[in-house]
């Protein structure tokens, strides 16, 4: 999405006060340590310190690093049936990908006409999904020939896509998520996501993850781990020094794509222009 947007950049002041709330942000060492501290300065009745618990949070371990288009604007990520399929964005741009994870060579792709602008996808049975940003549209393919097959409208913005294996799982750069039926793209439920009770903006990118869903932060390097029956965050993971500074360009190369394999159990991660997709491992410090 573009960052000259007006909206765009209140919602990303938005993301950063509620990271400096739960201490994501503006304290040194903050995230890391998966543990339950204390944020200090209040007092209880008998003039004891009380402690204010925060959520937990976790950094990484890169277990691969394989090469990423650099020219993709990367919007969705999704590993099935032992591939990696990507969409992208931007007018004029977008498309759909099926790409080798060991070379970073695209395999096939799909091109998306403008003046749409490609959001997420997911895979869902023998449909691959794909949303658009502000054109009110997702659009259906046959994900094994990329050949489009349907479509459907909904109102607002398409952001983030995923699934829980019945239902499609939606985000539209606002603090809730869309449960969205697949055959009718009818909406079933919505759900707000809080971190102890702030409203976190910003949702983006999806994935299904071992029953939670994680969401990219627009605009930061933090992944929200969320649970899908309270739409409370259980825990952040820290990216911020993934992708090295040689390799930012800061023209939009912000993370966003999670790609998960059950299989293997396999977390991969990449962002919009990054050079590098990573296979990584969560860890406490």
């Amino acid at each position: 999405m573009p960052i000259l947007s007006a909206l765009r950049r209140s919602r990303a002041a938005s993301v950063m006060i509620l990271l400096a709330t739960v201490g994501l942000v503006g304290t040194a060492g903050a995230f890391g340590a998966c543990s339950e501290g204390n944020t200090g300065g209040a007092t209880d009745s008998d003039g004891a310190a009380s402690v204010t618990p925060r959520t937990p949070t976790y950094t990484f371990d890169v277990v691969n690093i394989y090469p990423h288009d650099a020219g993709a604007f990367t919007q969705g990520l999704q590993w099935h049936d032992n591939r990696l399929f990507e969409s992208t964005g931007q007018v004029g741009t977008s498309g759909l990908r099926e790409v080798d994870l060991v070379s970073g060579r695209v395999v096939r792709q799909q091109p998306l006409e403008a003046p749409h602008f490609g959001e997420g996808m997911v895979i869902l049975g023998d449909k691959l999904y794909q949303l658009t940003w502000q054109s009110g549209k997702a659009f259906t393919y046959d994900w094994k020939t990329f050949t489009r097959n349907g479509s459907f409208s909904y109102d607002g913005e398409g952001w983030g896509l995923t699934t829980d294996g019945t239902a499609l799982i939606m985000s539209n750069g606002s603090s809730s998520l869309v449960w969205r039926d697949p055959k009718t793209f009818e909406v079933i439920k919505t759900l707000a996501v809080t971190d102890r009770g702030t409203p976190v903006a910003a949702l983006n990118e999806l994935e299904w993850v071992k029953g939670e869903i994680w969401a990219n932060v627009w605009q930061s390097d933090s992944i929200a781990r969320i649970d899908p029956n309270t739409g409370a965050v259980l825990g952040w993971i820290d990216l911020s020094n993934l992708l090295p500074k040689i390799d930012r360009t800061g023209h939009e190369d912000v993370l966003n794509g999670i790609a998960y394999d059950a299989a293997k159990d396999r977390i991969f991660v990449t962002g919009k222009l990054w050079p590098k997709l990573y296979e990584i491992t969560l860890k406490t410090r």
